[in-house]
């Protein structure tokens, strides 16, 4: 059975802490990491002074408010090289626009620049959404042609769909990268079932592709990666209560059902 690479996606909004997190998901056996260029930007608020321990663990992660940094205060060429240099794994470089659940300040223009600045990094791997502008998209893909692949991602703000729906999706956008990688929100069992369906359908396929899920259930694809084929599965370093309820699954945790289930 052929693993999936495994993705720690880097905590932190800053490069001092993205690349303290990047030590530990080597040292926890990450395959590569993603750096959330878009996090360089943002700082969340503090917690209000009333707000006591109990009601801060009950907030949802998506109740978290950020304050964003102007676009000028980020040194982006030196933020690159600084990762470049200190993270010793794959990386993938993202930007993530506040459409697709990002938080990246600035106008879409000056995000591609971004993404044109990733490219020329010759970093291993970046993030390109499915929505970017044909003109955009092609030039960015050229641009990383032979050096750098290609993660086409989708964030949809809606439920999966029925399975053949999802399967029809991805394969609209095979030729939009090298690994198709589709999240959606997800409420209950049924819609973590649907995507589990299309993964399972396409498992023999020849389509490369990352499916997940937002939310309780949404863990389940990547729990049995292994079984579907997937080829890349996300994980964190980040611990706690609410990892189960986003579908968010720490990479030890990851390590250790992989082996319990025996597919390690």
């Amino acid at each position: 059975m052929e693993m999936p690479q495994v993705c720690v996606v880097l905590s932190g909004h800053t490069v001092d802490e993205m690349l303290k997190d990047a030590a530990l998901a080597m040292a926890a056996g990450a395959d590569l990491v993603e750096v959330r260029l878009d996090n360089l930007w943002a700082r969340e608020l503090e917690m209000d002074d009333s707000e006591d321990e109990a009601e801060s663990k009950r907030r949802s992660r998506k109740e978290i408010e950020y304050d964003f940094l102007p676009l000028e205060s980020v040194d982006l060429d030196a933020a690159l090289s600084s990762f470049k240099q200190g993270i010793e794994l794959p990386v993938i470089l993202t930007c993530r626009p506040e459409r697709q659940g990002g938080h990246y300040p600035g106008d879409e223009e000056s995000r591609i620049e971004v993404l044109r600045t990733a490219i020329k990094s010759e970093v291993s791997w970046v993030d390109l959404e499915v929505d970017i502008s044909v003109k955009d998209r092609d030039s960015l893909m050229e641009m990383a042609k032979g050096k750098t692949q290609v993660i086409a991602s989708h964030h949809s703000e809606e439920a999966p769909p029925p399975a053949n729906e999802i399967i029809s999706e991805i394969e609209d956008y095979v030729s939009y990268g090298d690994i198709v990688k589709i999240c959606y929100p997800i409420s209950g069992s049924e819609g973590a079932l649907r995507i589990f369906e299309a993964a399972w359908e396409l498992r023999n396929s020849e389509i490369k592709a990352s499916l997940m899920g937002i939310g309780s259930g949404g863990d389940w694809v990547r729990i049995h990666a292994p079984l579907l084929n997937q080829n890349l599965v996300y994980s964190t370093m980040q611990t706690g209560w609410h990892l189960s309820h986003s579908g968010k699954i720490n990479v030890s945790d990851l390590s250790t059902a992989w082996k319990l289930l025996g597919y390690a």
